[in-house]
């Protein structure tokens, strides 16, 4: 089946400190992935909201890798809202798991092939029965669950062989922020798959795993706040100490670039 673009393809990026983020909607993403598959160009994908901005803020290096992505996405809320204030009012969230079922569905036409990288013991397969069972059709080239360890040099190379091998044309890698980024740069010269994809909590809320917020918490820019009420131990450091500083931080960038653009 030919592939049809829709949408004419930009790399805009909006630069939100020190993370360059895509000006994309859910529209213009699926439309990249076409031009990316169709000619076998190898690229990764970031889904980055608050969580991950902070963490590039505190590490280079991982700024780095977002802005060698070729694609950031504006996962949170907050993101859309300053690419509004800044002008670029195509934008849309495009959020982890709807961003997976979007590609899913289109899929199904195109005849891509998905692999599945991450998540606990069973869940990427219990994720892919669901896929399939959603959207039928759906092509599954494999899945691997990776030991919380480190993996050896051996066994990286194994399952480095073990993707290839798929003949997938994209890798869900659900790794969570900031290992799935860095598992990413660190293998895309490896990987034969064109297009990768760091999705963290889109295999726990597919597979079942754990509950997503009601869409109108999603869209309200108080999901982090549900997340925290239902994950208050792990998730408790991340946004009490991400989510003052961040807006703190977004502030002071606001306000130096009104100082430069009124000299």
């Amino acid at each position: 089946m030919p592939q049809v673009i829709h949408h004419q393809v930009k790399n805009r990026r909006l630069p939100i400190l020190g993370v360059r983020v895509s000006a994309i909607n859910m529209e213009s993403a699926l439309d990249t992935f076409d031009l990316w598959i169709g000619r076998r160009e190898p690229n990764y994908v970031c889904v980055t909201g608050v969580h991950g901005v902070m963490e590039s803020y505190r590490s280079p290096e991982l700024r780095a890798i977002h802005n060698r992505a070729g694609m950031v996405t504006p996962d949170g809320i907050p993101l859309v809202w300053l690419a509004w204030m800044m002008g670029f009012r195509e934008v849309e969230r495009v959020y982890g798991p709807d961003l997976m079922l979007a590609v899913c569905e289109r899929s199904v036409g195109r005849g891509w092939r998905h692999f599945f990288y991450g998540g606990a013991a069973g869940v990427p397969e219990l994720l892919a029965r669901k896929l399939v069972a959603r959207f039928p059709g759906l092509k599954i080239a494999g899945m691997y669950s990776p030991p919380f360890r480190p993996l050896s040099a051996a066994e990286d190379r194994e399952i480095v062989e073990r993707i290839n091998d798929s003949r997938a044309d994209i890798v869900w890698v659900g790794l969570s922020t900031p290992k799935q980024e860095r598992w990413m740069a660190a293998h895309r010269d490896a990987l034969v798959p064109p297009v990768l994809i760091g999705c963290g909590a889109a295999f726990d809320f597919h597979a079942g795993v754990k509950r997503q917020a009601p869409r109108w918490v999603q869209r309200s820019g108080f999901e982090w706040l549900y997340r925290l009420m239902s994950e208050p131990r792990r998730l408790g450091p991340r946004y009490l100490v991400n989510n003052p500083l961040f807006v703190g931080l977004v502030i002071r960038q606001m306000l130096r670039r009104h100082a430069l653009g009124s000299e």
